[in-house]
């Protein structure tokens, strides 16, 4: 039976000790956090956030995954159909359409996007300069990215696809992303894999087994002392609110003016917050130069078009930055197969949301962590039993 350890209890992290469990072998998972979960953990308490907007898409690959595996549970119904329920910052005003131009370019093959060129100069020949920038603006949802229109044509353009697609591919499980974290533990720990929590691995032994690395790309960074291990990320100002219902609050305002989303969770889930609450969290991409306050003045913008009174009724405020930990963004002449590559050799192998795997978002870490286990396997039988890890007690 082979023996493979896994570090960081995220969702790749998670992935991959359910596969090399289900495969046979035993496998032992160390999360530095209390809790597992990574970006897909909820937080505590009466309001059930996430670590900024988190939507699952069905037509990923880890959707029949997690279906298969009964581990999906209930999803709550698309308000997004509901037409009066979308906004759009258009020239400094909210409306219900955006322009048709942008319609028009989403509705071109992914494929017919150059991988060379960036995608505003790219979409301007098609759609002209308007189009082109509220496309690269609204496809800021599933990137996390202050400059959309900077990044590879064929990567925005395959990402403003889904996530224009009718029916919606977003779909939501039922009491937060929490829930399924939660599902994916009971799984691993029913299939006998170990889990420590608040373990922090520190060092990988010489002689050690195959060990599959499911951190941030600057915590493998540290942990195997490679500093080739760098891609483009974003960095997005999050904020959450609880503000006391209103009728007519709408479900998402999307800016196209400049990237920036927020979205009402509690429109399709109202058990994520408390009665006569309802729960908004918000990420708003800034550049290099910009602060958080930067980025929540932003927010704070479209709170005034699109929830009236919202500072007379928030009940409850949080504030966040998310730094280079927001999945990967492919420049210009840039593809997924050009991250940092999941076999580092020596029987190491990584997995999460910037290395080279295909996928939109959390994609990549389920992907990756697919192959990372499946080389971890293959290659074991070349590789000796698992030495003693270096844990800190966090």
């Amino acid at each position: 039976m082979h023996e493979i350890t896994v570090v960081g209890g995220g969702f790749a992290g998670l992935t991959a000790a359910i596969t090399a469990a289900e495969s046979g072998a035993r496998v032992s998972l160390y999360e530095a956090h209390h809790t597992l979960g990574g970006r897909a953990r909820t937080g505590e308490g009466p309001y059930k956030t996430n670590d900024g907007p988190h939507a699952l898409y069905n037509r990923g690959p880890h959707w029949t995954w997690l279906k298969q595996r009964d581990l999906l549970g209930p999803l709550a119904p698309l308000p997004a159909l509901e037409g009066a329920r979308f906004r759009f910052r258009r020239d400094g005003k909210l409306r219900r359409t955006p322009p048709l131009a942008l319609l028009r370019l989403a509705r071109r093959p992914a494929e017919s996007a150059p991988v060379d060129a960036d995608f505003l100069t790219w979409a301007t020949g098609i759609a002209g300069e308007e189009g082109a920038r509220a496309a690269a603006h609204y496809v800021g949802v599933a990137l996390f990215h202050r400059d959309p229109g900077s990044l590879s044509a064929a990567f925005v353009q395959e990402r403003l696809r889904r996530a224009t697609a009718l029916p919606p591919e977003a779909h939501y499980p039922r009491g937060g992303w929490g829930q399924v974290v939660d599902r994916m533990a009971c799984r691993a720990c029913d299939l006998g894999v170990r889990i420590e929590t608040t373990s922090r691995v520190d060092t990988l032994p010489e002689g050690h087994g195959p060990v599959v690395v499911a951190t941030t790309l600057a915590a493998a960074r540290r942990l195997l002392g490679d500093d080739t291990l760098h891609w483009t990320s974003g960095r997005t100002a999050l904020i959450d609110l609880a503000l006391r219902t209103r009728r007519g609050d709408p479900f998402v305002v999307s800016d196209l003016d400049a990237p920036g989303w927020l979205e009402r969770f509690t429109a399709q889930d109202r058990t994520l917050a408390p009665s006569g609450e309802q729960l908004v969290q918000g990420q708003l991409p800034i550049g290099r130069d910009e602060s958080r306050a930067d980025g929540i003045a932003h927010a704070e913008a479209l709170l005034d078009l699109g929830f009236p009174g919202w500072r007379q009724r928030t009940a409850w405020r949080r504030e966040a930055l998310a730094d280079g930990r927001t999945g990967a963004v492919d420049l210009p002449g840039t593809t997924w197969r050009d991250r940092p590559a999941i076999d580092r050799g020596d029987g190491v192998y990584l997995a999460g949301d910037q290395v080279a795997a295909p996928g939109l978002l959390s994609e990549v870490s389920f992907n990756s962590a697919l192959e990372a286990v499946s080389l971890a396997l293959r290659g074991s039988r070349n590789t000796g039993s698992p030495g003693r890890l270096d844990l800190k007690r966090a």
